[in-house]
């Protein structure tokens, strides 16, 4: 490295006497066209300098060597200097220095202070000077029209972004520019204003695959997937950008199906796969919590070198993956696996051992995680405090929150005091829980109240409901699992008139109850929905004659069907019917009848799993020697030889 810099080092040197001692030398007369080839040569040879500059040091020693060479005036050298500086990320008061110092800039300079703004910021200060080199007659570039466009992008500054968008016009000879259109795209997207983005696409006479790609990943954002689609479909030339767009936008958008539909064809295509776009492709996996797929999606990243023994990205989506499929020894092995392991891999690990109710792995992994000198962030103690609150930890969960702030700097957010309540509360200490919401540092959010809200439908707690249901339909108004969850309350209270008064509300805000939905994966691979109450799949006869049947075993084993997870006034034989038509229950016969004897059987809800079906899957899998997983919405259930994972504390 010594022998590098005085290599360099000479060389300077070696450019400042050809440049300056010659001139102090008694010379023969050298004309103009000469001279100015000499000035060329040496401008080049600086420019040259500053690509080869790896330090900012290198970088002061060519400025000092500049200005000794008498250019510095000279705005072609200056401008690629300023980029250069740009690019080392040097604060934007030294490159604006070296502006203020030239006399006549021309606009190629002007772009480069414009853009260094544009990059590091103040991004305002971009606009400032654009209005400067304005008001001094400078015509701008395409470029600058670029780095004006980005800056008010950065800053969502939408009225400056439409007042330069009308410069572009009126100065004339930019709007057809296919990269200045590609920015005003970007600028329109980030500051909100997607239609304006879409037509100042429709306008452009000549589009590339960003032109497409940004407006794709636009409406993938905002959730307009169809939109989104039909512009897929007609972009020309589909790179691997285009298509992981649309992957992440399925997966963001909670369209697992539609995401690993569209990889397979990504695959047909031949179209290489990076770690952005199987990242996006796991996390569909992981939404729909199917194995097959799990394997398939395992294989692909093998295949294209970017396997978790050598990837932490991948081999942290990976870990997450699989717990969220029920295979957390699997996520374990992963992450055992991992050559690298960063802070990102030990909390999926965490959060996959706290879904499966395995406070005390997450517990030792954390204080592991501890040894190493990987500092936690923010989702790692949302692992470790859900971790105790599925446990009932209520003293180590006390310590760890008490710790965040005072040991590790982190200030706990809304989501952390979330977890808190929900601690608190499903551990009976439903007044303490209440009291940390009113003495909460920051605003309480939906999540925080909703903590509160269940853990008063675990303890049948009316009156405290009333209060965090009032704040809920403030902040979540068209949340109808509020107002559901009130009334399932009141109705397990017997307040039949305040069950009337919150039903008759809902009907009157025109909501709707998400229908409950499980789905179960076949032997084959294929994986199948049921809805509660539908019986029209097509092997529901064999479905509700088999359910029939595993009722009465289950009876017979002492199983009694929990009327009181029915919220409706209705007769005892009433209630019983309805039970047996929840969808998990549908689920679980159907993967009896279609899976081997003794295979667990793995079933997705999207809602949270009743008492009722609680106690049904405890009694079904002794009486049918089978593993059964429930992955609900709030956690994962490991039903074993009469047996749960949640320890019934849940």
């Amino acid at each position: 490295m010594v022998a590098i810099s005085r290599h360099w080092s000479r060389t300077v040197l070696s450019l400042c006497n050809r440049g300056f001692h010659s001139q102090l030398q008694p010379q023969n007369f050298v004309p103009f066209s000469q001279q100015q080839l000499q000035r060329n040569f040496l401008e080049s040879q600086l420019v040259s300098l500053l690509h080869g500059c790896s330090d900012f040091n290198q970088l002061r020693q060519v400025h000092a060597n500049i200005i000794r060479m008498g250019l510095d005036q000279c705005c072609f050298v200056l401008t690629k200097f300023i980029r250069v500086l740009t690019k080392f990320m040097v604060p934007m008061d030294y490159p604006r220095l070296v502006f203020d110092q030239v006399r006549r800039p021309n606009p190629f300079i002007w772009t480069a202070l414009i853009r260094g703004y544009s990059l590091l910021g103040p991004f305002s200060e971009a606009v400032v000077l654009y209005n400067c080199m304005r008001k001094e007659g400078t015509r701008p570039v395409s470029f600058i029209f670029s780095a004006l466009f980005k800056a008010c992008g950065a800053t969502h500054d939408f009225n400056s972004g439409r007042q330069v968008h009308c410069q572009t016009i009126s100065i004339g000879g930019f709007v057809s520019d296919l990269y200045v259109g590609n920015t005003l795209i970007d600028m329109y997207v980030k500051c909100g204003f997607l239609d304006y983005g879409r037509r100042v696409f429709d306008e452009m006479m000549d589009r590339d695959v960003i032109s497409w790609t940004s407006l794709i990943t636009a409406y993938a954002k905002n959730g307009a997937m169809e939109v989104a689609g039909e512009l897929f479909d007609r972009l020309p030339d589909k790179d691997m950008v285009a298509w992981t767009a649309m992957v992440t936008g399925y997966a963001q958008n909670a369209r697992p199906r539609e995401a690993l539909r569209l990889f397979e064809r990504m695959r047909d295509a031949g179209v290489e796969t990076d770690e952005v776009t199987l990242v996006g492709v796991i996390s569909a996996c992981a939404q729909l919590g199917a194995e097959k797929y799990a394997r398939w999606i395992r294989d692909v990243a093998e295949h294209a070198g970017l396997g978790p023994t050598t990837n932490v990205v991948v081999g942290s989506a990976l870990i997450d993956m699989y717990s969220k499929c029920g295979s957390v020894d699997e996520a374990y092995q992963v992450f055992e696996m991992m050559m690298e392991k960063n802070v990102y891999s030990y909390s999926a690990m965490i959060v996959g051992f706290a879904m499966h109710g395995k406070a005390d792995a997450a517990m030792r992994l954390f204080y592991e995680m501890v040894k190493t000198e990987t500092k936690p962030n923010r989702v790692t103690f949302i692992g470790v405090l859900t971790a105790c609150s599925h446990a009932g930890l209520v003293e180590q969960g006390r310590n760890l929150f008490g710790s965040m702030q005072g040991i590790y700097g982190i200030t706990p957010s809304a989501d952390h005091y979330a977890c808190m309540v929900d601690l608190l509360g499903r551990s009976g200490h439903l007044e303490e829980a209440y009291e940390l919401v009113k003495t909460m540092e920051i605003e309480p959010h939906g999540g925080v109240w909703g903590a509160l809200l269940g853990a008063c439908r675990i303890h049948g707690n009316p009156d405290i409901a009333e209060i965090a249901a009032s704040h809920l339909f403030e902040l979540e108004p068209t949340g109808i699992g509020n107002y559901v969850l009130l009334s399932n309350i009141y109705a397990s209270a017997g307040r039949w008139d305040d069950v009337s008064r919150v039903r008759k509300l809902i009907r009157k805000k025109g909501m709707k109850k998400n229908p409950a939905c499980s789905w179960v994966e076949a032997s084959n691979g294929v994986i199948h929905e049921f809805f509660a109450a539908d019986m029209t799949h097509p092997k529901s006869k064999e479905i509700k004659q088999a359910l029939e049947e595993l009722l009465e075993r289950l009876k017979l084993a002492g199983y009694k069907p929990n009327l009181s997870s029915v919220v409706y006034d209705l007769s005892d034989n009433e209630k019983e019917q309805l039970l047996m038509t929840h969808s998990e229950k549908l689920a679980l016969v159907f993967g009896l009848l279609t899976t081997s004897a003794g295979s667990s059987i793995r079933i997705v809800k999207n809602l949270r799993i009743c008492e009722d079906c609680h106690s049904f899957m405890l009694s079904a899998s002794g009486v049918t020697r089978r593993e059964i997983v429930v992955r609900d919405n709030m956690r994962f259930h490991h039903f074993r030889d009469g047996l749960c994972s949640c320890g019934d504390f849940w």
